[in-house]
């Protein structure tokens, strides 16, 4: 009897403690439904585990992005966007991917390395997820399915505007520049809005 009230304390401080916060990476635990993108918790591109809600009040553009990509020059104007808006609580959120034509090959490190020696990105890198398929991050789960913008990830530098209470606002296609008028008009007006 002592065994199984034992046995049944560990199982609710277990389950208790994993739906303090909704965990992308961790396999196997049940969690809470999440509300917005800032519930989730994700590793940054050095293996750091981070919430989401540390974005709290930023305007984020969230990312999936491929080193050998067609649209890899995009991280260029990724930065060029970053720095422009980065003192008005703008931040970029980058999810390497290697779900299309395999064009994300490298380790964490590799693309660390790559992004900072070739485009000398600044802003957030996290660790190379998968976007799409029966391993899709818990993350893009929620993106492409429980989101105002549903629908599965087309390609590479798919982008996602966030405004500062972590509700989508916003999806761009690949081909959309992040410094097309399409784009910073959107991202000027989140940032114009004030966050709760």
């Amino acid at each position: 009897m002592n065994k199984f009230v034992l046995l049944l304390s560990v199982l609710c401080l277990v389950s208790g403690s994993s739906f303090s916060q909704y965990s992308s990476n961790d396999t196997g635990k049940v969690m809470k439904s999440p509300a917005s993108i800032l519930d989730f918790t994700m590793k940054t591109i050095d293996g750091t585990r981070r919430s989401l809600s540390y974005y709290k009040g930023k305007v984020l553009l969230v990312v999936n992005t491929a080193s050998l990509c067609g649209y890899t020059p995009q991280y260029e104007t990724l930065e060029k966007l970053y720095e422009k808006y980065k003192d008005k609580g703008f931040m970029i959120l980058a999810f390497p991917a290697n779900n299309f034509g395999k064009q994300e090959p490298g380790t964490n490190a590799d693309i660390k390395e790559f992004c900072s020696s070739k485009f000398h990105v600044s802003f957030d890198l996290f660790e190379k997820i998968s976007v799409k398929g029966s391993d899709q991050d818990p993350l893009y789960q929620y993106i492409t399915k429980n989101s105002p913008y549903p629908g599965e990830i087309k390609w590479n530098f798919q982008k996602y505007l966030v405004d500062r209470s972590g509700n989508l606002r916003g999806k761009f296609l690949s081909p959309v520049d992040p410094m097309s008028k399409e784009l910073t008009t959107e991202v000027e007006k989140l940032l114009a809005e004030k966050g709760t």
